[in-house]
């Protein structure tokens, strides 16, 4: 295709999301890629987001949309409980989630649970942005290898849970499973969360409507929240999950009460009206999350998600 030779000069990526959606980035300096054991990692430079980290094809985070997914996915559970000290991060390797655990008050523990070490160390040393030295808080503890070991055979107890994962395809999805959530809840102290995200309510939801009903399948207190991720191109769900504590129940004046006493500081997004306002659902996906669906069992598979190495390639030309 034609263009100018500056124009012909720019790198292009693009993530599919299905086989007729998906979006492209600039891909500008290129800072660092890896393959390790489980998955090949870059980072990389753009215009729009500044630095970028991609697994496998997929844009997973950057430096300037972090807060529209970490915040949410840490407050509204948080905010919700009367004060969590303790803490699991399940992946999360980029340290967001952790980041926003470590601003609150009285947290004492935090345990970082990720598979591959080389996403750690990658976002260590490109996206300080992100992690703001998270992972050279003492109360972090960084645990390599399958969190499902962890939950299962290591007995801790904590009062959040937050399943910040790659896509439910390949070994991932057996970390969206009944017998995955039991085990999360088996861990959970007293009024314990649990947050994780279900997919697209656009492109993802079949897959979405059998997530949401494994966690159904394990804990009465299911509060699905959406929120629009830039780099992700879409709407995306996410939902909280406990035994006995419910965000439903805060209006947006207790919300921010709750901040001011606790001392929450540096937030971009979440607030008292942003916390109603996540938790309220279009119709088309109360429709969407009323349909019968089946729960996930260990083993089972989401033809919906699909490797992104196994759909066509993308070519972006400029011009």
């Amino acid at each position: 295709m034609s263009g100018t030779p500056a124009a012909q000069a720019t790198r292009y990526v693009a993530e599919r999301l299905n086989a007729d959606f998906g979006f492209y980035l600039s891909c500008g300096r290129p800072l660092a890629e890896r393959r390790s054991a489980w998955q090949h990692i870059e980072v990389f430079d753009n215009a729009q987001f500044g630095r970028v980290m991609r697994i496998d094809g997929c844009f997973m985070t950057s430096e300037r949309d972090e807060f529209f997914y970490h915040e949410p996915m840490v407050h509204l559970p948080a905010i919700a409980h009367p004060g969590v000290r303790t803490a699991l991060v399940v992946g999360g390797g980029d340290g967001g989630a952790a980041e926003e655990l470590l601003k609150l008050p009285g947290i004492e523990r935090v345990v970082l649970a990720e598979l591959d070490g080389e996403v750690i160390a990658m976002a260590r040393e490109w996206l300080g942005a992100i992690h703001r030295g998270a992972f050279d808080d003492p109360r972090l503890q960084l645990r390599l290898g399958d969190a499902r070991d962890l939950l299962v055979q290591g007995g801790e107890r904590f009062d959040q849970i937050v399943l910040d994962l790659t896509d439910p395809f390949g070994p991932a999805v057996e970390l969206y499973t009944v017998e995955f959530y039991e085990a999360c809840r088996r861990a959970l102290n007293p009024g314990g969360v649990v947050s994780l995200h279900l997919g697209s309510p656009i492109h993802l939801q079949e897959s979405m409507a059998r997530i949401a009903a494994s966690v159904r399948a394990v804990f009465p207190v299911f509060r699905p929240y959406l929120q629009y991720v830039p780099l992700y191109g879409t709407l995306w769900c996410m939902a909280m999950a406990s035994c006995d504590t419910d965000p439903a129940l805060l209006g947006a004046g207790e919300v921010d009460a709750r901040i001011a006493a606790r001392g929450l500081h540096g937030l971009q997004l979440y607030n008292g009206a942003m916390h109603q306002a996540l938790l309220a659902q279009p119709n088309f996906v109360r429709a969407l999350l009323a349909r019968p669906a089946r729960p996930l069992r260990s083993g089972d598979v989401l033809d919906e998600v699909r490797d992104p190495s196994e759909l066509p390639p993308v070519t972006v030309t400029a011009g």
